[in-house]
């Protein structure tokens, strides 16, 4: 499987069991300030949901072209503060329901 992915095969024996509890402890806080990060700026979300949204339906042909123009669009700004609104809206409703 690893030579058809031109992945090397894992290397159960680089890291000494210490090593790997400190690994696996810097996994769990990376992914918990990530976690809190994304939920404290939720415009990230968004300007990313929106971005691959419209790469996966436009299909363009030149994506650095298609990314510069997306990130450089004036109004982008006030779409994703109108879109965190709604989102928020929508779990608001969610939440009384």
């Amino acid at each position: 499987m690893f030579e058809d992915s031109g992945l090397e095969k894992p290397d159960t024996g680089a890291l000494s069991p210490a090593q790997q509890e400190q690994l696996r402890e810097f996994k769990i806080k990376t992914r918990t300030a990530n976690e809190v990060y994304m939920r404290s700026h939720p415009e990230v979300e968004v300007l990313l949901s929106g971005f691959l949204r419209d790469v996966f339906l436009k299909r363009p042909a030149d994506i650095r072209e298609f990314a510069a123009d997306h990130f450089s669009d004036p109004d982008l700004p006030r779409k994703i503060q109108d879109k965190v609104k709604d989102n928020a809206a929508v779990k608001t409703d969610k939440w009384l329901k």
